[in-house]
């Protein structure tokens, strides 16, 4: 059977490694340990006990030394650690530009997910954080997104990996031309087989599994530890999963080619451009700035702004320059509002984008005629080579695409294999896993109503209790995608993961900060539905004068649109390569009858 297809819904962990690594790991001399005093790992799988607990909430984990040269790590032979060859092609110590010298590994999983891999040469900390990428991958490179001040990774204490899922480069989607297996790696094998290689070769270089092991991802990053969390919910003990693209096919085709055809005229140029942009967010800030209590360019929540574009309408001999079109005030409520079809049915879930993120919208709303938003190069790059995996359409053009029901059936048929919208993560629950869901409500590239609409969906499976005791979401006001923003825009959401799997210390809150101008903002962001109230006292730039307050009623929309049905546990397969094409098991689910009832 090819290594690609997995047809359990909950895997087995890993398989041990192969002659070289085993006889390594019986020679190595493990010291025996004191009682554990926080709830054991459970991915990790060295469940190492530890004698209390830092300030952070992160446990006293024992710092080890390699058991084997940083050289001897190419020489491993890792056969059976995951479903295909491993080849490892260089290991060499680093230790420039580092807070400790490391051993960093290339190389291959079969049959072509590159990988790297730093372990520390002295004092490793127990701990494994893989860190996940954006976009359609294509590189890897290691990368702790926001995790200012981490302190296990401010000394260089915890061993890392990542991986480019399976392609290098080609960000236009070509790569999955005629690559069903390259499919599968960036739709969910490429970071698992990862996860299971990088621990092996952790165990053989210290003699010990990681006690903790933890992901840690932004945009496709959030995606990809979603769909662990789905997938394969003994990988990780924590994860940190940000503005995640997790409704990939939808967001990469309907979201994205909207964002662009909604501000087209018949002739096809632009109606708004970005000059266009600081009126409308002025105008948004003097409606709404001031409702959550403080005038500071950021809306607290965004879906409790009434902002009607139509202010903005030019009246009669009104300089064009301080004013909208009656045209352009349409497109700011498409913009905003999202995709439907011509009956006014929701492609998307409802809002597209917040009121309050209008100067992010540039990368949509171009500044001049003919020059290409990069929206329309993401949805390219999936409907031409990804939305339909056997059929690459390299000729397909925006314009193309049509914003009906049956279309919508037919562009998201990938979403079995590619998308992260499972609901049921109780085996990731049992197993003591924890989830940190996190987001900027000025996203100008995902939304973040499609993460409200799965976390909804997860609470509404599960229970609010229930999701309460392993996962929670922040959403982090001004912040645009993943980092950047008006709002306090630079957190650690890595340490709060670590501290609740470790000391089970859950985040109530999350500091974030931001500096401009030689001044730095700090403001604290709690776990949703609970916003930060200024109190009335001392200065609005520090975050001791914000009290939590949790809204008797949540303002904004619902989550009624027509894919709604995809946060569910019944949309989802597993797939393979067979002779060049992309075949998925169970071939018959309510999402493919859906597809042939479009055709």
């Amino acid at each position: 059977m090819p290594w690609s297809f997995i047809p359990r819904l909950r895997p087995q962990r890993p398989r041990g490694v192969a002659v070289t690594v085993a006889a390594l790991l019986t020679a190595a001399t493990l010291a025996p340990v004191a009682v554990a005093t926080a709830a054991p790992a459970v991915g990790g799988g060295g469940r190492s006990a530890h004698a209390g607990v830092t300030p952070d909430g992160l446990a006293r984990l024992k710092a080890l030394a390699p058991v084997m040269g940083c050289a001897e790590v190419a020489e491993l032979d890792l056969t059976g650690v995951t479903d295909a060859p491993v080849d490892i092609t260089s290991a060499t110590v680093v230790s420039a530009g580092t807070p400790a010298p490391y051993c960093e590994v290339r190389g291959t999983i079969a049959p072509a997910d590159t990988i790297v891999v730093r372990l520390p040469v002295e004092g490793w900390t127990q701990r494994y954080v893989q860190t996940g990428c954006g976009g359609l991958c294509g590189n890897a490179t290691i990368n702790y997104g926001q995790a200012a001040g981490c302190p296990v990774l401010a000394d260089g204490s915890v061993a890392s990996a990542t991986t480019d899922m399976g392609h290098q480069g080609q960000n236009d989607g070509s790569w999955a031309a005629g690559n069903p297996q390259a499919q599968i790696d960036f739709a969910y094998r490429g970071v698992h087989v990862t996860a299971q290689t990088a621990k092996a070769i952790i165990r053989a270089f210290y003699g010990r599994r990681p006690a903790y092991s933890y992901f840690t991802g932004c945009s496709d990053g959030g995606r990809e530890g979603l769909m662990e969390a789905q997938r394969y919910p003994d990988d990780f003990d924590g994860i940190a999963a940000g503005a995640p693209a997790n409704n990939m096919a939808v967001q990469n085709t309907f979201h994205h080619a909207w964002n662009v055809l909604a501000n087209k005229d018949e002739d096809g140029r632009f109606i708004l451009l970005a000059d266009k942009l600081p009126l409308v967010h002025s105008a948004v800030m003097a409606r709404c700035d001031r409702r959550d209590g403080v005038a500071d360019g950021v809306l607290d929540d965004p879906r409790a702004c009434d902002f009607d574009p139509a202010v903005l309408r030019c009246r009669p001999g009104q300089d064009t320059a301080t004013c909208l079109s009656t045209a352009q005030v349409r497109v700011v409520r498409r913009l905003h509002e999202g995709a439907t079809d011509s009956r006014g049915r929701r492609l998307e879930p409802e809002i597209s984008h917040e009121w309050g993120s209008e100067l992010e919208w540039t990368l949509f709303v171009p500044a001049s005629q003919g020059q290409t938003p990069m929206s329309e190069n993401f949805a390219l790059s999936y409907l031409r080579y990804l939305a339909e995996p056997n059929d690459p359409r390299p000729d397909f053009e925006l314009e193309d695409i049509e914003f009906t029901v049956p279309s919508f059936w037919r562009t998201v048929q990938s979403s079995s294999y590619m998308s992260a919208l499972d609901p049921d993560l109780s085996a990731f629950r049992r197993g003591g896993g924890k989830l940190l869901l996190w987001h900027g409500w000025n996203d100008q590239h995902i939304s973040p109503q499609s993460t409200l609409a799965y976390y909804d969906a997860v609470q509404d499976t599960l229970g609010a209790r229930r999701t309460a005791s392993f996962s929670r979401l922040f959403l982090f006001p001004g912040l645009a995608h993943c980092s950047d923003g008006a709002g306090p825009n630079t957190f650690d959401v890595l340490t709060p993961v670590m501290a609740w799997v470790e000391s089970g210390r859950a985040p109530r809150s999350i500091a974030a900060s931001r500096t401009a101008d030689g001044s730095t903002r700090t403001r604290p962001v709690f776990p949703y539905p609970t916003v930060a109230r200024y109190d009335g006292t001392g200065s609005t730039d520090e975050a001791r004068n914000f009290v939590p307050v949790t809204p008797r009623r949540q303002p904004g929309p619902g989550y009624r649109w027509v894919g709604e049905r995809l946060y569910s546990s019944d949309y989802q397969t597993w797939c393979r390569a067979v002779d060049g094409r992309l075949v998925c098991r169970p071939s018959r689910t309510w999402l493919t009858r859906r597809g042939d009832l479009a055709r």
